[in-house]
């Protein structure tokens, strides 16, 4: 009888199991799609950079339009929010994750933005980049204070999304290798019957 419980708790558990694993490929299939609509919509633009700090959505002060089409689950979900001024306009923007760390305070970028979705930043002045490059090294030498828990998760995070940019390059590349192949077949099919 013992082993009987034994079998029928490991059959449960592999079940468990290879639901998860279908349930996080279908996930991570529709993360990347999302993510290439959201860089195929991405524009360039020239913006300074008021402040930036991780606030719940409700708290973020964003257009009315956005506040109603969030699910209510999310509206005490804390993101990172980053204030520019673009042109005379200040905007709030969501800044990606990824990138959060890279978006100097006080200082001018030139960033990618899908919308109100900030997807990524490169820093225009040598002073800011300095600034960046000092911060870092603090942090490698262990003389900023520790880092919480969210902290840790969102660089974690951050590298996750790089390994997801990466893989999504390889898998641009495996295709066009793909359609360059086949491409080369046909036409090699095509001398064949013009030769005979």
């Amino acid at each position: 009888m013992f082993w009987w419980i034994i079998g029928i708790v490991l059959v449960v558990l592999i079940a468990v199991a290879v639901v998860l694993y279908i349930f996080g490929n279908k996930m991570q299939k529709k993360q990347m799609d999302q993510r290439e609509q959201i860089n195929a919509a991405a524009q360039p633009a020239s913006m300074f950079i008021i402040d930036k700090k991780i606030l719940p959505i409700k708290e973020a002060k964003l257009p009315k339009t956005v506040m109603d089409q969030l699910p209510k689950r999310y509206l005490k979900a804390k993101v990172p929010m980053v204030k520019a001024k673009v042109g005379p306009q200040v905007t709030t923007l969501i800044c990606d994750e990824s990138i959060y760390e890279d978006v100097p305070k006080h200082g001018e970028v030139k960033a990618m933005v899908s919308g109100i979705y900030l997807v990524g930043v490169k820093t225009l002045h040598s002073k800011t980049r300095k600034i960046q490059q000092q911060e870092a090294a603090e942090e490698q030498n262990g003389k900023k204070k520790k880092r919480t828990m969210r902290e840790k998760m969102v660089k974690r995070q951050a590298e996750y999304q790089k390994q997801l940019a990466i893989q999504m390059e390889n898998r641009k590349t495996k295709e066009e290798e793909k359609a360059q192949k086949a491409k080369e077949k046909r036409e090699r099919e095509r001398a064949k019957k013009i030769v005979d």
